[in-house]
């Protein structure tokens, strides 16, 4: 059975994959878009007010919550989005060193990401990569996402300028 789109590619991060953008949503995947809070777009349950469903998180944070942080904090490089916009889904060092990086893409348009191509090194452990797409030039944004409790934050950030 194919695995469906909007979920984020799996590999262990022992084998090297060439990075693939061909990735599209189906036409039938275009279904009513769930009711989302705030400047990421991150799906939020109306009752408690967190992201997702009580419980323990699953294993692999879902594709479109992953896409919606990478394109965030590359808002945040392009400088078109101020870095407390996105200090939630952070830890306190990986927030400050985003902060302190200031704009390191220069984009003549806002900047568009693929989709990110995830490993998962251990449990609780989730490392992505994503083009991002600036006009002429491409840059590659890698993010790392630690389970912190029943949350994933994003722990380090990476990007070539």
């Amino acid at each position: 059975m194919p695995r469906p789109s909007h979920l984020p590619r799996v590999t262990s991060s022992s084998t090297v994959e060439p990075l693939y953008d061909d990735e599209r949503p189906s036409p039938k995947a275009a279904a009513a878009p769930p009711y989302v809070q705030g400047a990421l777009a991150l799906a939020l349950d109306h009752e408690t007010g967190t992201a997702g469903p009580p419980g323990p998180p699953p294993a692999v944070p879902e594709g479109r919550r992953l896409r919606a942080l990478c394109q965030a904090v590359a808002e945040v490089l392009a400088g078109l989005r101020p870095p407390s916009s996105v200090a939630s889904h952070l830890t306190g060092r990986a927030g400050n060193e985003l902060a302190r990086s200031g704009r390191v893409m220069r984009c003549a348009r806002p900047p568009r990401t693929g989709v990110p191509h995830v490993s998962q090194p251990r449990d609780g452990v989730v490392e992505m990569c994503v083009l991002v797409h600036c006009g002429d030039r491409s840059r590659v944004l890698a993010l790392r996402l630690e389970r912190v409790g029943a949350r994933w934050l994003c722990t380090d950030v990476e990007t070539a300028p």
